[in-house]
């Protein structure tokens, strides 16, 4: 696994190639639920910002079929304190967009819990959105 970049999905990443307590370090740098659209642009040759563009991702979080899923696999697959916080969350909040946003980051939290290494560290940044 020595220098190797992945793209995707890292919860994919995470269950298809990273084995348990494998990593030393993880710097987390999630979306922050901004509810924008971010975008990979391209600049001319001469230096000007071009048109074109691809999409790189999207901070938007709606409660779906996909959010439904994952909150399933919270409830049965996760340690019981956690799925019980996240069962009060849901009769908290209802079935909206932060608690899509809160499910899909748990289940990726976990994720990166068992690749570290217990002796290691996770830095999660912190900044704000509006």
């Amino acid at each position: 696994m020595e220098n190797t970049l992945y793209y995707g999905d890292n919860l994919e990443i995470l269950r298809e190639h990273i084995k348990d307590e494998t990593i030393d370090l993880i710097y987390l740098d999630p979306p922050f639920n901004s509810k924008q659209s971010y975008n990979i642009l391209f600049a001319e040759k001469n230096g000007t910002q071009s048109p074109a563009q691809i999409k790189a991702f999207e901070d938007t979080w709606h409660w779906d079929r996909k959010a439904e899923e994952t909150y399933r696999e919270i409830e049965e697959n996760l340690p019981k304190k956690i799925a019980d916080l996240i069962r009060v969350l849901r009769s908290f909040l209802g079935e909206n967009d932060m608690m899509a946003y809160l499910v899909m980051m748990v289940i990726r939290l976990m994720e990166l819990y068992r690749v570290l290494k217990p002796i290691n560290g996770c830095k999660i940044e912190d900044k704000k959105t509006n």
